[in-house]
């Protein structure tokens, strides 16, 4: 038998040996047992850490790979450290890719293991790096996480666009990786310490200068790119479009948020004494409302789905900067809801495009107008996500939302709130009502004179004649997808009605931002009590209102957007005076170039990219450095 302090080695160590295991029989290895497999494997891993996060004893445990512990406050060993928040979020991570395994138990048509063992070596180094206590092992993971993620995504070689794909995530997230590693060498040179916790008493005792603040923004630059805030955010929609789709499920629901996790840890731990808490808020909110407002906007423009669904994860990962900008336990509860409601509808909606390409091979809205009319199920579903997205209580990603305006602590972020996740929202339900309902005028047949896009490179983001992922044309959603699909959003709408599951939360965000019980834990003290929870965490009527208004907005802003040639042409004929129309086509021109002009910077070369990261890395390095 197993003892609970063994379950965070358990799950990283079992992931690994079971992908090379699968790795090395390879296609000799039954597609059926490849599946039990890999899904007993990460669903072994989901239970084993849903029982450490909810069994009783340290708040903190902390496991020493080796037996190499530290000697009088430092050390060379390895250190997972599993207090509440980051196990939660582990079991996240594995319930997700559990629910992306069974998904794709007759939804890809590859007959070797390959998939199974990327999939499965992604699951090991996202829970490393969730878990683990030193910086260096950190990137380790986050190395270990990412070469599966490139995999995964140009995983269907055959495609010149999955290769592209796959390979502008892998160049873009690599130079990041880079950055991180040169702020690890500073922090290395300045302090001779890697543990998170060793390097929290020896910053605290530095002054607060300018390499250490260089520093920081270095190492977090990475993180940030994995989590695609802006402007480091334009490899996320081209690998979502080329992934396969049960990978996108991960992809959006959980990878891209662990790059805040990491940097709201790192910081908590390692720079709360030296970084003026000043400085970061004006870093979250800058870059957060930056990232929310471009998420928006280009999701709104989308025709390919799973761009659209990725640039909305890019609107929410800003909406969720926002919140943590407040830097206290009732911001990370918060956000925490607001990311587990998120993954569930997202993963769900993910799931129901995927039936879409299997059946019909395309993602593209206006090429699929009214050919899903008989999937009502489908389309209510499809339907029920784009009114989560905006807010629609008793959802998690609604109640997450609605905590998130009021502890984020400005008065206005109320007001974006419901902007952006009405737009997502908006974006999502107009896709759901042409393609499944048949609403709004018929397309024209050259999809070239697209409403929903108008740049040079329609062809690559239209969406039209994908390749299927599945072997032929498939008539009748198998059951294991519907059960993905329903399970997510179990899940999203579980911790928005359960007390228990938001009071869990309320527990594990307190543990999160307790920096002096994670030094005292991590360095070898004997165990501390757990701190006290946030407060009440249930919904108010405030944030009632504010979720059906999100909500009726989307559903308003889908509705004039399915309709919108006959507005024009409406429009047209009111202003039919020559001053009126040509005022009326100069406001709309006006209106509709920084559109474009936003468009063409997602230009899908990868050299464009890395020089966005290197502007993103100026502008965080500003923001970080300068006197608040």
């Amino acid at each position: 038998m197993f003892s609970l302090a063994e379950v965070p080695v358990l799950a990283i160590v079992g992931p690994v040996l079971v992908g090379v295991v699968l790795i090395g029989f390879g296609a000799r290895v039954p597609r059926v047992l490849a599946d039990a497999l890999a899904t007993g494997t990460s669903a072994l891993v989901l239970l084993g850490l849903l029982v450490l996060a909810a069994g009783r004893g340290p708040a903190i445990r902390v496991g020493w790979l080796g037996g190499w512990l530290p000697d009088r406050g430092g050390g060379v060993g390895i250190a997972l450290v599993a207090d509440r928040f980051a196990t939660g979020l582990a079991a996240l991570t594995a319930g997700l890719v559990t629910a992306a395994l069974l998904y794709s138990w007759r939804y890809l048509e590859s007959d070797d293991s390959h998939f199974h063992a990327l999939v499965l070596l992604f699951l090991a180094g996202m829970i490393g790096f969730v878990l683990s206590g030193d910086l260096f092992d950190m990137l380790v993971f986050f190395e270990l996480m990412g070469a599966a993620a490139y995999g995964l995504a140009g995983y269907k070689v055959e495609e010149p666009r999955a290769v592209q794909g796959g390979l502008t995530f892998g160049v873009v997230n690599s130079v990041g990786a880079y950055v991180t590693l040169a702020g690890i060498a500073l922090l290395y040179a300045r302090t001779g310490q890697l543990g998170l916790a060793q390097l929290g008493v020896a910053v605290a005792g530095q002054p607060g200068d300018a390499l250490l603040l260089v520093a920081f923004a270095m190492v977090v630059c990475g993180w940030l790119v994995k989590s695609a805030v802006a402007p480091f955010h334009f490899w996320l929609a081209d690998a979502h479009a080329v992934a396969p789709t049960p990978i996108c499920m991960v992809f959006s629901g959980v990878m891209a948020e662990l790059g805040l996790y990491a940097t709201l840890r790192f910081y908590t731990v390692v720079y709360a004494p030296v970084l003026p808490p000043a400085a970061l808020q004006r870093a979250c909110t800058v870059l957060g409302v930056v990232t929310a407002l471009v998420g928006a906007l280009m999701c709104l423009r989308q025709r390919h789905l799973k761009r659209l669904l990725a640039f909305s994860t890019i609107a929410h990962i800003g909406l969720f900067l926002v919140i943590l900008r407040a830097l206290d336990p009732a911001a990370v509860a918060a956000a925490a809801l607001y990311v587990i409601g998120h993954a569930g509808v997202k993963g769900a909606l993910f799931g129901l495009v995927g039936l879409l390409l299997a059946r019909h091979g395309s993602v593209d809205e206006l090429e699929l107008h009214g050919r899903v009319k008989g999937n009502p199920v489908a389309g209510g579903l499809f339907l029920l996500g784009g009114l989560v997205l905006a807010g629609l209580p008793p959802f998690g990603a609604g109640l997450g939302k609605a905590l998130g305006e009021q502890a984020s602590g400005l008065a206005w972020a109320p007001w974006l709130f419901v902007a952006v996740s009405s737009a997502t929202g908006a974006a999502v339900l107009r896709a759901g009502a042409r393609v499944y309902f048949g609403a709004g005028p018929a397309p024209p047949e050259s999809s070239a004179s697209s409403e929903s896009s108008e740049s040079a490179d329609e062809p690559r983001t239209s969406g039209e004649d994908e390749e299927r992922e599945t072997e032929g044309r498939l008539t009748r959603a198998p059951r294991t997808m519907y059960a993905a699909i329903l399970g997510l959003l179990a899940l999203g709408l579980a911790v928005g009605v359960l007390p228990g599951a938001r009071d869990a939360v309320g527990v594990a965000a307190a543990g999160l931002t307790d920096r002096a019980g994670y030094l005292h834990a991590a360095l070898g003290g004997p165990p501390t009590p757990a701190p006290p929870a946030t407060g009440p965490m249930g919904w108010t009527a405030a944030g009632c209102w504010l979720g059906v208004l999100g909500a009726g907005l989307a559903a308003m802003v889908a509705a004039v957007t399915v309709h919108r040639r006959p507005l024009v042409r409406l429009a047209a004929g009111h202003w039919s005076a020559g001053a009126s129309a040509r005022r009326w086509r100069r406001w709309a021109q006006a209106a509709a170039a920084p559109l474009r002009t936003l468009e063409a910077m997602h230009s899908g070369h990868v050299g464009d990219y890395v020089a966005w990261l290197v502007v993103g890395l100026a502008l965080l390095g500003a923001l970080v450095v300068l006197p608040a």
